[in-house]
């Protein structure tokens, strides 16, 4: 059987495409055929990236502008693959915030932060797909958790920790309450190269991350990663995925 063919002509949403794993998932899944849609802040990226697949892949890109911390805007992106392609077969919800910083710094404004994009970004993406998957009789979610939401990053990742935790909890309720026909994927990358390591302002914690980072292996480990999980007869749902370089500890 060749697998690739359960990738050719499906129709994926993807948040947080204008860069890193979302960016690099777009792009391999289209050139394997994939109808992607695309979603993030920065539009004049997204229509960059766009463009190109549109010119070099062999399936097609089309994006809206999208805050996952806005639930009508997530709609809005949904919205659009249906319109565009008439149905949503994958829901990438791969949007990530992670502000390292100690407990003790209090940095509350960037923990609501996380909050709303690592947790409440995932429920939006869900509340928007799961009407149409329920409605089509068949549908995937793939939700990015982290090796942090298996075990807890500390000290300076508790909070981010506790997030991708929820992400992880979250989807496997979904995959219990919904399960059959609706697939549901975690996975949870270790240090993959990405703008993820820039996201905290604490100057201590953020020298440490970058350091850290430097073991990091390319974002497109985690793209084939997500289509392995795609490309799966539709009786097999594959339901976790931790990924690490070979030489990260934590």
């Amino acid at each position: 059987m060749n697998l690739e063919n359960n990738i050719k002509g499906k129709v994926v949403v993807i948040t947080g495409a204008s860069s890193g794993l979302g960016e690099t998932t777009a792009r391999y899944l289209a050139s394997k055929g994939a109808n992607v849609v695309l979603g993030a802040r920065r539009e004049e990226r997204l229509q960059t990236i766009s463009n190109e697949i549109n010119a070099e892949a062999n399936g097609k890109a089309v994006f809206v502008k999208t805050d996952v911390t806005k639930k009508e805007e997530v709609r809005s992106l949904v919205d659009k693959a249906v319109n565009e392609f008439g149905r949503v077969d994958v829901m990438v919800n791969n949007a990530g915030l992670m502000s390292i910083a100690p407990m003790s710094e209090v940095k509350i404004d960037e923990w609501d932060r996380m909050i709303d994009i690592n947790v409440k970004g995932v429920l939006y993406g869900i509340a928007s797909a799961l009407p149409i998957f329920q409605k089509q009789e068949s549908g995937h979610f793939i939700n990015i958790s982290s090796v942090a939401g298996v075990k807890v990053f500390s000290p300076g990742g508790t909070v981010y920790s506790g997030t991708k935790f929820a992400v992880r909890a979250i989807s496997e309720g979904l995959r219990h309450e919904v399960g059959g026909n609706i697939r549901t994927t975690t996975i949870e990358p270790g240090l993959i190269d990405s703008e993820l390591k820039h996201g905290s302002s604490h100057k201590e914690s953020s020298d440490f991350v970058n350091d850290f980072y430097e073991i990091a292996i390319p974002s497109d480990s985690i793209a084939r990663t997500i289509a392995f999980a795609i490309e799966q007869p539709k009786d097999v749902d594959v339901n976790e995925i931790v990924i690490r370089p070979t030489v990260q500890d934590f």
